[in-house]
């Protein structure tokens, strides 16, 4: 969920780098990611995402309150949660990990946002249940 389309772009061919399949769905503004946590009860089961990566300063809503949605919902209160900000305050850092997710800085520089697709696709890989 991010409203920046070059981050995005960054992002996606970062976790092409990594070898794995994936989809990716796009939220450009928190009320769009609020609606689109809210239909996962309706999603199949393994159409449901397993990692949400939220800027924390998205138009309409904020990481925070798509985080909160995020937890609230059953079908989505077990997935993955990384929150990504160039700016954090103290405040929100502990209510970030208070709800289960990880913070991380916005990365800057390629080696990061390589590092960054590489924990992704990991937590996504620690969240597939064998059939």
């Amino acid at each position: 969920m991010e409203d920046n389309p070059s981050d995005v772009n960054l992002l996606r061919l970062a976790l092409t780098e990594q070898g794995d399949e994936f989809e990716i769905h796009v939220c450009t503004d928190g009320q769009q990611a609020v609606d689109f946590v809210q239909a996962q009860e309706h999603a199949a089961h393994d159409q449901r995402p397993c990692v949400a990566i939220l800027d924390l300063h998205l138009p309409k809503h904020n990481g925070i309150e798509v985080l909160r949605a995020l937890r609230k919902e059953p079908a989505t209160s077990h997935i993955h949660v990384v929150v990504l900000t160039s700016s954090l305050r103290a405040r929100d850092a502990s209510e970030i990990q208070v709800l289960g997710a990880h913070c991380r800085p916005k990365p800057t520089m390629l080696s990061e946002l390589t590092e960054l697709a590489a924990h992704v696709m990991a937590m996504c890989k620690s969240s597939q249940v064998p059939a």
